[in-house]
Order: structure tokens, then sequence, then C-alpha cells
């Protein structure tokens, strides 16, 4: 009787043993998310947001970790998704300008294409994407070229955010490793 008993409690250990879900190992490229204008949900609870929500990116960041980033991992003249892991998003909750070129209210997918004086920045239709694999430029809204600027200090991990000019126009800066590019945003009126 004894032995039937732990036999069934060994039985029911063991299955509840492998039972167990595997949780995900943890990315290396942390997730993160800027707002237009910036710091928008902490001004907002604080009750101190002058400006309406203009646009959210929600993107990853990855870290140079001692690599030759542009020329090297990422190749010039081919399409990026601006960060790491899922493609990188943009939603504006307004109408945009973006150089003259009108950008309605919505979300979008984010890429560029570096090259080693300038950079293209594209705005495409294709959501819920990982990296640039179903790129396809006939979803392409919004396609641009902006000069790159030089940083001082190497930039560590990817960074997007916008500068902070109340009420704007404002800029989706974009730095990692040496180069910075910005794209202007200005809300349609």
């Amino acid at each position: 009787m004894k032995s039937i008993f732990f036999m069934s409690l060994f039985l029911l250990m063991t299955i509840q043993m492998f039972g167990q879900e595997k949780t995900p190992n943890i990315d290396q490229s942390v997730m993160d998310m800027s707002y237009c204008p910036a710091n928008y949900p902490v001004l907002k609870i604080q009750q101190k947001n002058t400006s309406p929500l203009v646009a959210r990116v929600i993107y990853s960041r990855p870290a140079l970790n001692g690599r030759k980033i542009f020329g090297g991992l990422l190749e010039y003249g081919k399409v990026w998704r601006l960060g790491a892991n899922e493609a990188t998003e943009i939603e504006f909750f307004k109408d945009v300008t973006i150089m003259k070129q009108k950008v309605k209210k919505g979300r979008y997918t984010l890429f560029a294409i570096p090259e080693e004086e300038k950079w293209t920045i594209i705005l495409n239709k294709e959501l819920d994407t990982w990296g640039a694999f179903l790129y396809n430029p006939k979803k392409d809204v919004v396609r641009i070229e902006q000069k790159i600027e030089k940083n001082t200090t190497p930039v560590e991990h990817f960074s997007l955010y916008f500068d902070n000019p109340q009420p704007g126009p404002y800029n989706l800066i974009m730095q990692w490793d040496s180069v910075k590019v910005k794209v202007p945003v200005t809300v349609a009126k």
C-alpha cells in the first residue's frame, strides 16, 4: 500500500514538473517608447501637458557592444527596421507633414536605408512585422532623404526620441554610434 502511495506521488510530481511552462528568454534589445511631445504620459498625470499628443514611437534598442554598426553590421544601401527585433512603429494621433509630405493620422512602420552621408527614411503601411523581411516599397507612404550629423560621443544604445519645442514643429531624432539623423514633423493645420 505504501509503495503504491509513493509511486503515485512520484508520478504526480514528475507530471507536474514536466507540465510547467518555460518562461521565454529575456531579449537583449530592450523595447522602448517615445512620445511627441516628449514625456507626454508623465506630463499628463502631473497635469502639466500644454500640447496634445502628436505621435508615439515603439522600438527596440540594440547596443553597440563594440561592433562596427554602419557599413558593418548594417550594410549601406539596405533597408533597416530602425532598431532590433520587431519593426519600429510610429503612430500619429493627428495629421502631420514630414518635409512637405502630408501623412494622415494613423500607424505606420518606420524603416531607414543608411548611407555614409545620408539616410532615406521610410514610412510604410506594413504593420506588425519582424525585421525588414516583409518590406515592400509599394506600401511606402513617405520616403525622404536626410543628411546625417556626427555625434561627438558615440551613443551605445540606439535611440529614437522627439525634441521638445512647444508647440512644435518637432524633430524625430535617431541616434546610434556616431550618427544622428533628424526628421522634421509638423502638425498639419
